[in-house]
């Protein structure tokens, strides 16, 4: 029997206990899942026993899976969970699981194979293996409707999303809750069980209820996830699975399970879903900071700034429980931002999404001032005033006057030099730049910008304080955009040249929207404001060498008051009330005349080249940008993308699309761009390198 799995006799109860920490992953390889196999048929075969209990150690009954495993080659002579799960179906003496913690994925699947399930207060159950574009493959799509039904279960697995305690208890996931000391509790459990005489009972041999509309109710549930969650194919699988529960055979469900789950293996969706979930991960650390850096600890902000902006980063402290104090130069502009923050709030009060009393608690933690003198006692400052590099050299001055020594100074800062910034303070040790997305209450991204003076404290200060206000922290370097701006100008800029050549912004926004992004790059520029943009431009355009190809289509749309979505107008129209984009014959005859003024003849230009320009951009760039060491690794680009930029999470961010695609594929096209269309296209070294030695961006786990 494996290390990891404990096996002993309490009377009459065979005790299993899973030991893989943290979560009890169960692993095959190492022999965790056959560990529970050989520890079942010991107790089976043990006339002493009369009943089975199985439960894990530490914090959590199982986790899972080990997804480290996903792709590797069955191992030989080791059992599987499928092999499991099955002989727990054969087995005729009372088996009971005691979960506490998370009970996920294939954890759960275990559970639900057993004849009775108890939990504690706490404890999360739920099948998510739809996030990594799968299904679960142990049976899991077949037990569960069979125990809750058809429209409770696929509700669950479609989502991926746990329940707790007491809502598995009320839909008949458990039978029972345990208070105080798990096994002794469990233990009690058991032996009531088998004084009352209850009877085995298998998932597998109950009927699932099936939707009072019958076969109508799959229908629109198929329509329906078809149209949410297009470019993902394992929703629709998951819901082929739980129609097969109710409509056939266990055994003939549990084969319809296995070939969908072989198929979603196989895909590139989930590969691009597991690419993401173990990049997440990988960006949390720094090569150069070891994971036992002693972060400052953060018991109080301030923000500079109640603008949009600064009143969401001010928000997110809040919703972690840390006071925040909010800097503004006058009255008026403080009541206004704080006024926006209670609106943001009972916004979400009204949704049913957070009480009224959590949302005066938050309120209760931020607190208006006008004076820098009052953010003697706080331990990190953010300021997130206006773009421009001179005012924010004086923002940085005054916060070195007042502020604490051991204070941490960040900049939110889209653009601007992190190293120009610092200089104006006598600790650019302590200053980094924190770049939130906007709306800041809501994105997850956080790019965390290292200085070139940024101790390791400091940083590992703002990489601990993104998990802490449940942000995805990415360390990045300086430069003109960081990461992810710097590489969405390369973007937007082909996308705008393309519409001197022949496009119209309805066209390049469906086809990049038909890839998975949410909006194409016009209907962002219209939600985020032309303007911000256009200031931008202004700024850059004193260092721009006279003969490179500029577009000044923006400019001009911006030059007649079009901002995008809050002036009405931008690249599209919009009716008052309503943010659905109007095509616009104003923009088409500007955009014609831009193409005439420049001396361009327009062609007609394939939905093809519109999407290799507009995602090998940013793949080249990116390439640029992992060379110069501004990422510390592709998957960091990836992950930006991602959480920040809308890139589809099925395509796995631009880097991993390129490896999938293939790196002299993909340089192939950039050559042929960079003789068509010039400079910009030059490729990358690293992208060439890459290409010709039959490399990846992302090497292969």
């Amino acid at each position: 029997m494996s290390e990891l799995v404990q096996y002993r006799r309490d009377g009459h109860v065979g005790v299993i206990s899973l030991n893989n920490p943290p979560v009890n992953a169960l692993n095959v390889s190492r022999g965790l899942v056959q560990g529970v196999l050989d520890a079942v048929k010991e107790a089976e075969h043990d006339p002493a026993v009369r009943a089975l209990l199985i439960l894990g150690t530490g914090k959590a009954f199982s986790g899972g899976a080990d997804i480290a495993e996903f792709g590797r080659p069955p191992v030989a002579d080791r059992a599987n969970l499928r092999d499991l799960v099955a002989y727990l179906d054969t087995v005729s003496k009372l088996v009971v699981a005691a979960i506490h913690g998370p009970a996920m994925g294939g954890g759960l699947e275990l559970a639900l194979a057993c004849h009775y399930r108890a939990a504690q207060t706490g404890a999360q159950l739920g099948l998510p293996e739809v996030k990594l574009g799968l299904l679960p493959g142990a049976g899991g799509t077949q037990r569960l409707p069979r125990l809750i039904g058809a429209v409770n279960a696929l509700g669950m697995i479609v989502t991926g999303d746990p329940v707790s305690t007491e809502r598995a208890l009320e839909l008949g996931i458990v039978d029972e809750i345990l208070e105080g000391d798990l096994l002794k509790t469990a233990l009690a459990c058991v032996n009531r069980l088998l004084r009352e005489g209850r009877a085995v009972r298998r998932s597998s041999s109950l009927v699932a209820t099936p939707a009072p509309e019958g076969a109508a109710f799959f229908a629109a549930e198929r329509a329906r996830i078809a149209r949410d969650q297009r470019g993902y194919p394992a929703p629709l699988a998951c819901l082929d699975c739980v129609q097969a529960a109710v409509e056939l055979p266990f055994s003939k469900g549990v084969q319809r399970e296995r070939e969908l789950f072989q198929g979603l293996h196989a895909s590139s969706e989930s590969s691009a879903l597991i690419h993401v979930f173990f990049s997440e991960r990988q960006a949390a650390k720094v090569a150069d900071v070891p994971e036992d850096t002693p972060a400052s600890p953060i018991r109080s902000a301030a923000v500079l700034g109640a603008g949009t902006m600064g009143g969401g980063i001010a928000m997110n402290f809040a919703n972690a429980g840390i006071p925040v104090r909010i800097l503004e130069q006058n009255q008026e502009g403080l009541d206004r931002g704080l006024a926006v923050v209670r609106k943001n709030y009972a916004a979400t009060v009204a949704k049913g999404r957070l009480s009224q009393a959590e949302m005066d608690r938050r309120l209760g933690l931020m607190s208006g001032i006008l004076d820098y003198k009052d953010l003697a006692d706080a331990d990190i400052v953010i300021e997130a005033v206006f773009e421009d590099m001179a005012v924010k050299k004086q923002v940085f001055q005054a916060l070195d006057a007042h502020c604490k020594p051991g204070a941490v100074l960040a900049t939110n800062t889209s653009t601007l030099d992190v190293d120009e910034i610092a200089a104006m303070t006598r600790r650019p040790e302590a200053v980094l730049g924190l770049h939130f997305f906007s709306p800041a209450n809501v994105m997850r991204l956080l790019e965390v910008v290292r200085g070139g003076a940024s101790s390791a404290q400091t940083i590992a200060t703002g990489m601990k304080l993104a998990r802490t206000l449940k942000k995805v922290g990415v360390l990045v370097g300086v430069c003109d955009g960081f990461v992810g701006n710097r590489m969405v100008h390369a973007y937007f800029r082909e996308a705008a040249f393309l519409l001197e050549e022949g496009a119209l912004p309805q066209q390049v926004d469906r086809v990049l929207e038909t890839f998975g992004f949410a909006m194409g790059p016009f209907r962002v520029g219209d939600l985020a404001g032309l303007d911000v943009g256009w200031y931008i431009r202004k700024r850059q355009a004193a260092t721009r060498p006279a003969n490179q190809r500029y577009s000044v289509i923006a400019d001009r749309i911006c030059e007649r008051g079009r901002y995008g979505q809050k002036t009405g107008a931008g690249y599209y129209r919009y009716e008052a009330g309503n943010r659905n984009p109007i095509p616009d014959p104003e923009i088409e005859a500007l955009i014609i005349e831009a193409s005439q003024d420049a001396g361009i003849a327009r062609r007609e230009i394939s939905d093809e080249e519109i999407l290799q320009r507009c995602l090998y951009q940013l793949v080249n760039e990116g390439a640029k940008i992992l060379e110069e060491g501004i990422a510390q690794r592709a998957s960091d680009i990836d992950i930006v993308y991602v959480f920040g930029y809308g890139f589809p999470r099925f395509r796995g961010g631009p880097m991993f699309h390129a490896d999938t695609v293939g790196l002299p594929e993909v340089l192939a096209v950039v050559e042929r761009f960079h003789a068509a269309q010039g400079e910009f296209w030059t490729p990358a070294p690293l992208l060439r390198r890459l290409a010709q030695e039959g490399g990846r961006f992302n090497p292969r786990g």
